[in-house]
């Protein structure tokens, strides 16, 4: 039996997601010797400097924190050592912790993943699973491997993903089953009862990078894979359309399946409900929109500014 209190730990993450981990690691009353994240990057309109969640978070408990640019660097990778970690729990992290990292914990390197694992590995597996229509998602603890999320898998939690719920909504909700998960991992590390299970590659898909450009609507497809691309990059990067040239963010969208009476992205109707507009297949009603630099609003309060009579067109 492994008393957690002896166990020296790095933590490794970045955003919000990282921070119920770190949390639940501490009143765990693990040692963490140190926080590694991102560096500083610049945020708001303002673009200054702004630290990682992880890292304020850390700093605030007196935790060391370190921010190499790259974590493979021979000079990175000596300063981990110097810590002399017996685990490294990663969240979230944002780099590839190369095989010289790997090597250095002797309980090894557990990552906290937002999926069921083997199916989204890769950057964004919240978004992608709301994107894909998938029914359920969850969390798998995992001993990391030099492969992108191959590692083998030790705990796996289920939840399933509401039919109007948002990628923020299900980040925050995934944030404290990952918790959950960790410390249900440590106790079995603790016990010596860890059970690993290799990943079936052929049942494998991939959650890449998001970008901007993939919010962008083509209004051709139909209305419920828009309902969720919609609701999968909400918050960021946020779905849109054109509205005479200028990009509309949309959220709070239902899809019906009803026969839409004009061409698609064609506004069918608009009032305080919200904003109906024809799509390839079915209909989409709009509940919140949002123009460049303005705040998203309901569609009453944005239809009074910004009237949408019906057979206004939205470019795709």
């Amino acid at each position: 039996m492994i008393d957690p209190k002896n166990i020296r730990t790095v933590f490794m993450g970045t955003p919000e997601f990282a921070l119920a981990t770190l949390e639940g690691l501490l009143a765990a009353g693990l040692p963490v010797v140190g926080a590694y994240t991102q560096p500083d990057r610049p945020s708001g309109r303002g673009k200054q400097l702004t630290p990682p969640p992880v890292k304020q978070l850390a700093a605030a408990h007196g935790i060391p924190v370190f921010q190499p640019l790259k974590l493979r660097l021979p000079e990175a990778v000596d300063a981990l050592r110097l810590l002399a970690p017996d685990l490294i729990v990663v969240v979230a992290y944002g780099q590839i912790l190369p095989k010289s990292v790997l090597d250095i914990p002797r309980y090894g390197c557990i990552n906290v993943h937002a999926s069921l694992l083997p199916k989204y590995r890769g950057a964004a597996p919240i978004n992608q699973a709301i994107i894909d229509g998938a029914a359920e998602t969850g969390i798998t603890t995992m001993y990391m491997d030099v492969g992108l999320d191959t590692g083998d898998m030790l705990i796996r939690r289920t939840t399933p993903i509401g039919s109007f719920e948002t990628a923020g909504e299900l980040h925050d909700r995934l944030a404290i089953l990952g918790r959950e998960a960790m410390l249900e991992t440590l106790e079995h590390l603790c016990a010596g009862t860890l059970v690993r299970e290799q990943q079936d590659d052929t049942l494998s898909c991939y959650a890449p990078m998001l970008k901007k450009e993939q919010g962008r609507i083509d209004w051709t497809r139909p209305a419920r894979e828009l309902h969720n691309l919609v609701r999968g990059l909400d918050p960021w990067p946020g779905a849109y359309t054109l509205l005479s040239g200028e990009p509309l963010k949309l959220a709070r969208t239902v899809p019906f399946d009803e026969a839409p009476a004009a061409g698609p992205g064609t506004v069918l109707a608009a009032d305080r409900d919200g904003v109906k507009i024809a799509c390839g297949q079915g209909t989409l009603k709009v509940g919140e929109l949002q123009l460049p630099g303005r705040k998203r609003l309901p569609a009453a309060d944005f239809l009074r500014g910004h009237p949408l009579p019906a057979g206004t067109r939205l470019e795709g």
